[in-house]
């Protein structure tokens, strides 16, 4: 199973490239702008991508952070609406931009690529509501210690050593929460042995007592 089968098959993977440019990104690049025009799909090959909502008061809340494997940006193109959040290179990054003109192209002439990214839309909606389900029910310590072990089976962490490079604002942005709340309770397990907190990155020592606070 390749970094490339994250719900799409080698065969919808391969027309999806084979219709595709690339373009390199600086950390901190813009990809594309909340508002902008629907005008490409786009694929992370390498590096990683920051995807955000900025509110009216300008707090940045961060929807996810992307890694190689993930494609995104299709919603717009069936839709033809305007883009719903802005994606930025959290690190130096490779993508793959599948223009618009070709997407259709490409669904037109190939009907299980629209079958596949339909059922993919369906999938990310599912953990939309599951993360919503979460936000009201869950004690927000139980949620930042699934999503922390969320990260860790997604391939978000690095290594042998269970390291996750996010900081704690990434962290508190994705749970819609404040920074200080994130290390607050971090800074806890940190006592208790469960995790070892650096700047910009989280390393999980004690597995069995991150599933502990997730059942607690």
């Amino acid at each position: 199973m390749t970094p490339w089968s994250l719900g799409l098959s080698e065969e919808v993977n391969a027309l999806l490239l084979g219709g595709s440019h690339r373009r390199e990104l600086k950390s901190g690049e813009q990809l594309f702008a909340y508002g902008s025009a629907p005008n490409a799909m786009f694929g992370l090959l390498s590096g990683s991508v920051r995807v955000s909502v900025t509110s009216r008061s300008g707090n940045e809340f961060v929807l996810s952070l992307l890694e190689p494997g993930h494609w995104f940006g299709e919603v717009s193109l069936f839709d033809e609406l305007p883009r719903a959040y802005e994606a930025r290179a959290a690190s130096d990054s490779t993508i793959a931009i599948l223009p618009a003109a070709a997407f259709k192209e490409i669904i037109e002439k190939h009907p299980e690529v629209h079958l596949t990214l339909t059922r993919l839309i369906c999938h990310r909606l599912r953990l939309a509501l599951t993360w919503i389900d979460d936000a009201v029910l869950m004690p927000m310590s139980t949620r930042l210690a699934k999503h922390i072990f969320v990260l860790l089976q997604s391939g978000s962490a690095s290594g042998t050593q269970r390291v996750i490079p996010l900081t704690q604002e990434d962290l508190a942005s994705k749970l819609g929460v404040s920074r200080q709340s994130v290390s607050r309770l971090l800074k806890l397990w940190e006592k208790d042995g469960v995790v070892s907190v650096d700047y910009g990155r989280i390393t999980v020592l004690d597995m069995a007592a991150l599933e502990r606070l997730i059942q607690a």
